[in-house]
């Protein structure tokens, strides 16, 4: 078996099938890891990560194959589940053959690894735009703290950059150590120490205070329903929930 290591980054990998085409190998491509495991029968590569190479599959994939199935790699490789690396290879490469019936093949196991990450991503990031909650930090900024399963920060940069367009704030995935941080004008991602988050815990605002109260108001003892609760919002995130902190 051949490997194709790259560095996580979407590039690394669009880099990395580009050498699998242009070598004629039918390597197995993922992430480099620390412990990653081989035999003494296969061999690895570590693929260099090139801009311009990766241009040319990003552009083919949109002429040869469609944007959905340029798109829907973007989205999968953002799940970072195990093997996902090559199974976008795998989808794109059928791709090239067929075009954008790719996507009508939904049982063929090329491309239902891809669609199923891909569902998985676009509900995730639909459900965060819908809870997550910022709080007032000095200097009018605002800072929202969360955990997602998967890799959505940059999906959620055009939902908050308009509904909240004359603000600062940051979008922080503590779990990752990233953050989209946004400044009226420009909106970046970047790394953000977890100690951002921990002194951020210390300071309630009055608007954090206000939403309490009106969900304490609003709530009928006699109707709560736990077990409801979790089916609609899996418990996983009520920890940055302002209205399920005191819980």
């Amino acid at each position: 078996m051949i490997y194709y290591y790259y560095d996580k980054s979407f590039e690394g990998l669009l880099t990395a099938i580009y050498e699998a085409y242009y070598r004629k190998e039918s390597p197995y491509i993922c992430p480099v890891q620390k412990n990653n495991q081989m035999s003494i029968f296969d061999t690895s590569f570590t693929i260099e990560t090139s801009e311009e190479k990766a241009s040319k599959v990003y552009e083919a994939i949109y002429k040869k194959i469609s944007y959905n199935a340029l798109k829907n790699a973007y989205h999968a490789y953002l799940s970072e589940i195990d093997g996902i690396s090559n199974s976008i290879y795998q989808y794109i490469k059928l791709g090239f053959k067929v075009g954008r019936k790719v996507d009508l093949y939904l049982t063929d196991e090329r491309v239902f690894p891809v669609h199923n990450a891909v569902k998985s991503v676009q509900r995730e990031s639909h459900l965060m735009m819908g809870i997550i909650r910022f709080k007032k930090l000095d200097n009018d900024l605002y800072y929202a703290a969360y955990e997602p399963d998967y890799n959505i920060t940059v999906l959620l940069i055009p939902h908050f950059s308009e509904r909240f367009s004359n603000q600062n704030w940051i979008i922080h995935d503590i779990k990752r150590g990233i953050a989209a941080v946004y400044d009226k004008n420009d909106c970046v991602i970047t790394d953000l120490p977890e100690e951002i988050y921990n002194c951020s815990k210390s300071r309630t605002d009055q608007y954090e205070t206000l939403f309490k109260g009106f969900f304490k108001s609003i709530c009928i003892n006699e109707r709560i329903n736990p077990k409801l609760q979790k089916q609609y919002m899996p418990k996983r995130y009520w920890k940055h929930l302002i209205e399920k902190s005191d819980s």
